[in-house]
C-alpha cells in the first residue's frame, strides 16, 4: 500500500511532470490565465493520463510484447491518447461549452502533450504493473492540475499588482513559473 502512494506522490511532487521534467509546457503556460479553464484542463490531463496509463498498458503488454512488436509503443500510445482526447473533447463539447470554448486549442492539444505520452512510456520503461500504471497516471495528472492551478493563482495576483512595463506578460509569468521549479525541486531533496 506504501508503494502505490509513494507513486502518486512522486508522479505529482517529486518528479512533477511541468516542473520537474519540463514536458507539457505550452498549455501550462497559455492556459493558466483563467483558473476555471486551468481546473478544466488540469482535469481533463488527469483523466487523459490515468485512463490513457491503462489502455497502453495493456496494449503493451498484451499485445505489442507477445507479438515482438514493442517498437511500436510510440506510435500505439499516441493513438490511444488521440482517442481519448477525441472522447474527453467531445464531453466537455456537449456537457460544457463554456469550458469547452475556454480551453479553445488546448484541448486538442492534450493529444500532442509530450506529458500524457511521457507518463506512458515512463510505465514501460519502470516495468509497472497495470495498478502501478494507473496510478502513476493518476499521480502525474494531479501534479499536472497542482502546478496549472498554482500557477494561475500566482497569475491572477500578478495581474492586480503594478508591475514595471518591462516585465509585465510574459517575462513575469516565465520568472514565476521559474520560481516555481525550484521550489519543486525541494521536494527531491536538491536544496540540501
Amino acid at each position: 500500500m506504501t508503494t502505490y502512494i509513494m507513486i502518486i506522490v512522486t508522479c505529482a511532487l517529486i518528479n512533477n511532470v511541468v516542473l520537474i521534467q519540463f514536458l507539457g509546457i505550452c498549455s501550462f503556460l497559455g492556459v493558466s490565465q483563467q483558473m476555471k479553464a486551468s481546473v478544466s484542463l488540469g482535469m481533463a490531463v488527469t483523466l487523459v493520463t490515468t485512463v490513457s496509463s491503462a489502455v497502453a498498458w495493456a496494449l503493451y503488454t498484451l499485445i505489442l510484447v507477445p507479438l515482438g512488436l514493442e517498437y511500436m509503443k510510440t506510435i500505439v500510445f499516441i493513438l490511444v491518447i488521440a482517442a481519448l482526447v477525441q472522447c474527453v473533447e467531445m464531453f466537455l463539447k456537449k456537457t460544457s461549452p463554456a469550458i469547452y470554448k475556454a480551453l479553445g486549442i488546448y484541448l486538442p492539444l492534450i493529444t500532442t502533450n509530450c506529458a500524457v505520452l511521457g507518463v506512458a512510456l515512463t510505465n514501460v520503461q519502470d516495468e509497472y504493473n497495470l495498478l502501478q500504471s494507473v496510478l502513476a497516471g493518476l499521480g502525474t495528472g494531479l501534479g499536472y492540475t497542482l502546478a496549472i492551478v498554482l500557477l494561475a493563482g500566482i497569475r491572477s495576483r500578478i495581474d492586480e499588482s503594478d508591475l514595471p512595463k518591462p516585465l509585465r506578460g510574459a517575462p513575469v509569468v516565465l520568472l514565476s513559473a521559474a520560481l516555481m521549479s525550484i521550489a519543486f525541486m525541494g521536494f527531491s531533496g536538491l536544496g540540501r
